[in-house]
């Protein structure tokens, strides 16, 4: 299958504007799809494109901050993004609708199923963040030793001593991320990646569809198969030697199983009267 370029256009939320890609018949059954962190919409329409043509209409905004949207006014928190994602799709009209994370787009999932089960029919996550590793032993006491050591610059007036250290610790251990995200992003990554979302996997009550890749470093496969045990309604499909881009390495698969899962159209209408 080749793949057109994404149909952009723009839309204006809360002041902010929003780069988006909106495809399929206007009477299809809605699919939100939610990227992850350092990507966009453009990194979700080849899976957007094909369940295009499986029937569905799709709705792929980049979120603030990431692709051609605006930056959010300060840092936020992941729940801001999941506030701005109910705003989204009220803007389309969407009362309630499929939906799609990939890794950071997860988290809003699990926040969004949780906070809002009206409004989710079914959802798929993939390679989804959203559990916190506790670091080993050694970065932790490599994180408290410095630390001790920038504050204790700061309060004998070594200011400038103590910022060259933040500098070159974020720049030796900081992760790829974090390395790439500057100002507000910055910080606001430093909100989002220290949010364990468990609880709010043991609440989302959408049937969900986990896709992961056993080679995924970012966001490994012990975390797909505890939220499979911590989401009450959860099924985990494995992708052999896929990595944290599991559904872009396995297109067809992944589009034939979130069709599956979403193949019910009659939910849409008995959801929205009921």
């Amino acid at each position: 299958m080749s793949y057109s370029a994404p149909p952009y256009t723009t839309n204006t939320i809360n002041g902010l504007c929003i780069r988006q890609i909106i495809a399929g018949d206007k009477t299809a059954p809605p699919v939100l799809m939610l990227h992850g962190w350092g990507t966009d919409s453009q990194t979700i329409w080849p899976l957007g494109q094909r369940l295009v043509t499986l029937g569905y209409r799709i709705y792929a905004p980049d979120l603030p901050g990431f692709g051609k949207s605006d930056l959010p006014p300060v840092a936020w928190t992941v729940f801001d993004y999941a506030r701005f994602v109910l705003a989204y799709a009220d803007s389309q009209h969407l009362e309630c609708f499929y939906l799609f994370g990939h890794s950071f787009g997860g988290r809003l999932g699990l926040i969004l199923g949780a906070e809002h089960p009206e409004r989710i029919l079914k959802m798929t996550l993939a390679d989804s963040a959203g559990i916190r590793q506790s670091p080993p032993l050694l970065p932790r006491i490599r994180l408290h030793i410095y630390k001790g050591l920038r504050d204790r610059l700061q309060v004998i007036g070594l200011g400038r001593v103590s910022e060259r250290l933040r500098r070159w610790y974020n720049r030796r251990y900081g992760s790829t991320d974090f390395q790439n995200a500057t100002g507000i992003m910055r910080e606001t990554f430093i909100k989002v990646v220290n949010v364990d979302l468990r609880e709010y996997a043991q609440q989302v009550q959408a049937p969900t569809l986990l896709i992961w890749g056993d080679q995924d470093t970012d966001t490994p496969l012990w975390q797909g198969q505890l939220l499979e045990q911590l989401i009450p309604d959860a099924g985990l499909v494995i992708f052999p030697g896929a990595g944290h881009f599991s559904y872009l390495e396995n297109l067809p698969q992944a589009a034939k199983a979130i069709a599956a899962l979403f193949q019910s159209p009659t939910e849409l209408s008995s959801k929205s009267t009921g």
